[in-house]
C-alpha cells in the first residue's frame, strides 16, 4: 500500500469537511501548494486532491491551485472534483496530474465514462465512488444516486477501470477507523484492490488493514494528519509494513506479560 495525504480545495484553500458537509468546514492551510510541499518533505510520494468547488459546479474551478501544487512538488497527484468532460480531464493531465478521478460522471454519464477510459487509458484514471449506506453519492456528496456502490464498481471494471477510490462518507473526516469488510467487498466487486478513504485516525488504523491487504492499493487520510494523530512518516511506514520509532517505543513501554517475566 501507499499513503495519499489529502488536500481538499474550497475557495482556493486546503480544508476538510465532516461527513461531506459543506457547512462543516475546517480550514487547515490558506496555501495548498505549501501544504503539499510539507507532505512531500515528510516522506509522501502521492497526493490526493479533491476540488470541492468543482464537485458542486461541474467544472475544475481550482485548476490553478492544482497547477501550483504540481509546480512546487514532484509528488504523484491524483485529482478529482468537477471532471465531467474530456476537456476537463485533458487539462488536468496536461497540467501534470498523474491520475484524474471521476465521480458524478460515472453515474450520470456512462457514455463519457467509457469515452474517457478509451482516450486516456486505465493508468491515467480513477473511479471515485463515495457511498452512504452502500449507495453511491453524487454532486459533491449532496445527492444520492439510487445506484448501489458495488454495482457501480462492477460497471467500472467492465469498462476497463483499474483504480478505484472508495470513500465511506459516514466515516470521512470523523477518525473512527475503517470498516474492513466494506473495502474487501468493494474490491471483490471491482476485481482489483481499491484505495481506502474515510476514517483513518492513527497508524494503528492503517496496520489494522493487514487482514485485507490484498484488497487495498493505497490509503487516503487528511484530518488525522492535520490534527496530529498521524504523521506522514508513520503513515508511510504503516503502509510499507514497517515501524517507526514511536511504534517501537509504544511496544517497549507496554507492561510485560507473565510469560515474558518468567522467561
Amino acid at each position: 500500500m501507499y499513503l495519499l495525504p489529502a488536500i481538499d480545495l474550497l475557495d482556493g484553500r486546503a480544508v476538510r469537511l465532516a461527513k461531506g458537509d459543506y457547512d462543516a468546514v475546517t480550514v487547515y492551510n490558506d496555501d495548498p501548494a505549501y501544504q503539499a510541499q510539507l507532505f512531500e518533505e515528510a516522506g509522501a510520494t502521492w497526493l490526493h486532491v479533491v476540488d470541492l468547488d468543482g464537485a458542486k459546479s461541474g467544472n475544475p474551478d481550482n485548476l490553478e491551485v492544482v497547477r501550483a501544487i504540481l509546480a512546487r512538488t514532484s509528488l504523484k497527484v491524483e485529482v478529482g472534483g468537477g471532471v465531467r468532460s474530456l476537456e476537463a480531464a485533458d487539462r488536468l493531465l496536461d497540467a501534470g496530474a498523474t491520475r484524474v478521478i471521476l465521480g458524478t460522471a460515472l453515474v450520470r454519464d456512462p457514455d463519457f465514462a467509457q469515452a474517457v477510459i478509451e482516450k486516456f487509458g486505465p493508468d491515467a484514471l480513477v473511479a471515485g465512488i463515495d457511498a452512504k449506506a452502500g449507495e453511491a453519492a453524487v454532486a459533491g456528496w449532496t445527492e444520492g444516486s439510487g445506484v448501489a456502490a458495488a454495482d457501480l464498481a462492477r460497471r467500472m471494471a467492465a469498462m476497463g477501470y483499474e483504480h478505484l477510490v472508495y470513500t465511506d462518507i459516514a466515516r470521512d473526516g470523523m477518525q473512527t477507523g475503517v470498516e474492513n469488510d466494506a473495502y474487501a467487498k468493494m474490491a471483490a466487486a471491482f476485481g482489483n484492490p481499491v484505495i481506502v478513504s474515510g476514517g483513518i485516525a492513527t497508524a494503528a488504523d492503517i496496520r489494522a488493514l493487514a487482514p485485507i491487504a490484498d484488497a487495498a492499493e493505497g490509503v487516503i487520510t487528511g484530518r488525522a494528519i492535520y490534527e496530529g494523530t498521524l504523521t506522514v512518516a508513520d503513515g508511510v511506514a504503516a503502509c510499507d509494513g514497517t515501524f517507526h520509532l514511536s511504534d517501537q517505543l509504544e511496544e517497549e513501554e507496554r507492561p510485560l506479560t507473565i510469560e515474558e517475566l518468567e522467561s
